[in-house]
């Protein structure tokens, strides 16, 4: 018997967030990750049998000519007792991924005429037809964790479902993915908007205009980093590489959790003062901002192992849903700009400094910035910064503009 999952709190929304502009209406896409409540040996046995069996069929497409992989139909299948929906959806499936040559394993998957969602008490029920030949549907109870208020969206009719997915988890729990639109209110009017500098030393700060702002510290994340890091050092001296695997995607997690924890806290704190959210955009980082040697071989310091678009992406569709509207402005200069009247200053390590002696935190002044960003990079005012850019060392790195 298998019992309700321990990480109930990890049924997150997983990625997907699709938006679409009309005059009054933004379309928003989720993937529900719902765990099977309570689900038998048996059931969970089967599911088992039948995801082994639709691998074989995927494999057995990958032997034939792609050319004609396209034209089989379930009918090609008839042998096989899994339903012909599902069938004809792992065709496609294993016609969209040209690349692979060899199924490890392929989940259960069908489209929205496959299966229903119903309400029955305190739970919901996830019923589907398996089995080709037999119309009766296997109603399964799912435990809808933080998802209660999507699936009532559901059941009135006001969201769209898309495909349902059978996965199964590494600690073999057994999931529904569910692929959810609906159409959520265009953002309204706001007071303003609040800038959202990301760097290392914090890993987001959000500031009202001219005013005070709310930090989130990197060092809790730097600690995870180099302890990771440790412990994968010392796991390939014993040659241990599934542990090392299985150790990547534990820190993935927990870096995965803490966005969505930071990501909330955001959407939650522009919800609070009715003012949207600006992000600099960071496209590109990775290629245009350099590093030594020595920082890219500590992972608290690589740039490369920042999460900065998952957080950027969680912040968005959390927005999306609470009707707080989200920018990107361009990122060159906000670290190096004065945000009282936009000359370059001088910033150092966490202190920026002015043209005139004024000092203030470097990454608040940023997000002020970013923030008052006007429909252009900054609101330079040349005569003065002339002079003040040829005192600008150029050996001060700017830890998170390129």
């Amino acid at each position: 018997m298998l019992h309700e999952s321990r990480d109930l709190s990890h049924s997150i929304l997983q990625i997907c967030v699709g938006l679409c502009y009309d005059h009054t209406m933004s379309k928003l896409t989720l993937t529900l990750k719902l765990p099977f409540y309570r689900l038998n040996a048996c059931k969970a046995a089967e599911f088992e049998r039948l995801t082994l069996l639709n691998t074989e069929v995927a494999n057995t497409l990958l032997r034939v000519d792609r050319s004609e992989r396209r034209r089989y139909t379930s009918k090609n299948f008839h042998h096989i007792e899994i339903g012909s929906m599902w069938i004809n959806q792992t065709i496609r499936n294993t016609c969209a991924l040209t690349k692979v040559k060899k199924f490890k394993r392929l989940p259960l998957e069908v489209n929205n005429q496959g299966y229903n969602i119903s309400r029955q008490g305190d739970f919901f029920t996830v019923s589907l037809s398996l089995y080709r030949g037999k119309k009766k549907r296997i109603p399964l109870t799912v435990h809808s964790a933080s998802h209660q208020e999507t699936l009532a969206h559901i059941i009135n009719g006001d969201a769209i479902l898309g495909s349902l997915k059978i996965s199964k988890s590494r600690k073999g729990i057994w999931y529904a993915l569910i692929s959810v639109s609906m159409d959520v209110p265009d953002p309204g009017l706001v007071n303003g908007w609040i800038g959202v500098d990301r760097g290392q030393n914090n890993i987001a700060v959000a500031a009202l205009p001219n005013s005070f702002g709310k930090f989130w510290s990197g060092k809790q994340l730097k600690n995870i980093r180099r302890k990771y890091q440790k412990l994968r050092q010392e796991l390939q001296e014993s040659k241990k590489l599934r542990k090392i695997k299985d150790i990547e995607r534990h820190e993935h997690r927990i870096i995965t959790h803490i966005n969505h924890v930071i990501s909330k806290q955001l959407v939650q704190f522009a919800k609070d003062y009715n003012m949207g959210l600006r992000f600099e955009d960071l496209s590109g980082i990775r290629q245009t901002s350099l590093q030594s040697k020595k920082n890219k071989s500590d992972a608290s310091q690589n740039r490369d192992h920042w999460a900065f678009y998952q957080l950027e992406l969680f912040t968005r569709y959390k927005a999306i849903k609470a009707g707080v509207p989200v920018e990107s402005v361009p990122a060159p200069y906000t670290s190096k700009s004065d945000h009282r009247h936009g000359v370059i200053g001088k910033r150092v390590k966490h202190t920026f400094t002015g043209f005139d002696g004024y000092t203030c935190n470097a990454d608040w002044n940023a997000s002020q910035n970013i923030g008052q960003w006007l429909g252009f990079s900054c609101p330079v005012n040349l005569q003065k910064a002339v002079s003040v850019m040829d005192t600008v060392d150029s050996q001060v790195g700017v830890n998170d503009s390129p």
